[in-house]
């Protein structure tokens, strides 16, 4: 009877049939904590987010306060504001740079006085300019008005250019600075833009809520986490056929 050797496959070490190799192992390491990261970082964005839009649908739906309340409150963001007085038409604002739907333009900010001798800055929306070369074209109320508005921060700190400054009016700037427009025409107003409700004084005001939606954030979370699940299953693949390549050669290898 011939002698066969028995099989080394049944008896192989676990470890033996997964051997990715160092490189690879030290890169899983690094950056699968890292992905996975992000994706709940962007779970976490997503629902501040939505917390953010709570909380701003809740000041929406509230009654509109008058601008001493407002001062008194501090001017917190998307609150609602009443107005009765007249518009500034000698100090405008142009804010450059703003688009819509990839059309270019600007947003119109104009002084105006409350009957309560408050002087607020108002954005009356976004006008079109598609040529540079000519003025945009706007007309300021030249009556009383009873307006409604809302508190407009800014969320962060945003990269921009030098201010754009000169004597000429309406002046063209690339930020919106209410408290150095007050210093500058020696009044007194609160440091905050303020944004029109539609009505016969604006222009276009469908602002978005929020500059990134929770949806937006959750895309991004999706990516991160299928990027993670990729680098894990190419991990696992190269470890499998790695060991197979080894296991391969070890068995053709002469005794």
């Amino acid at each position: 009877m011939q002698y066969s050797p028995p099989s080394k496959t049944p008896g192989r070490a676990p470890w033996r049939r997964f051997r990715p190799g160092w490189a690879p192992s030290l890169l899983v390491v690094l950056l699968l904590p890292l992905l996975i990261g992000l994706g709940l970082w962007q779970l976490s964005r997503a629902e501040d987010k939505r917390a953010l839009l709570a909380g701003f649908e809740a000041r929406r739906r509230a009654e509109p306060v008058d601008p001493a309340t407002l001062q008194a409150a501090g001017a917190p963001a998307r609150q609602r504001v009443r107005l009765h007085g007249r518009f500034d038409p000698q100090h405008s604002l142009l804010l450059d740079s703003r688009t819509r739907a990839g059309r270019p333009g600007v947003e119109l900010l104009q002084p105006f006085r409350d009957d309560s001798g408050r002087w607020l800055l108002l954005n009356r929306g976004w006008l079109p300019w598609p040529d540079r070369r000519v003025a945009p074209a706007f007309a300021t109320p030249d009556g009383a008005l009873a307006l409604t508005a809302w508190v407009y921060r800014s969320p962060g700190n945003p990269f921009l250019l030098e201010q754009v400054a000169g004597d000429a009016w309406p002046r063209l700037v690339n930020r919106v600075d209410a408290a150095a427009l007050w210093r500058e025409l020696g009044r007194d107003g609160l440091p905050v833009e303020l944004r029109l409700e539609p009505g016969p004084a604006a222009y276009a005001v469908d602002w978005p809520p929020l500059a990134m939606s929770p949806e937006k954030h959750l895309g991004y979370a999706v990516q991160w986490f299928a990027l993670a699940a990729a680098l894990l299953a190419l991990f696992v693949y190269l470890g499998i056929h790695n060991a197979r390549e080894t296991s391969h050669v070890v068995a053709h290898r002469p005794d």
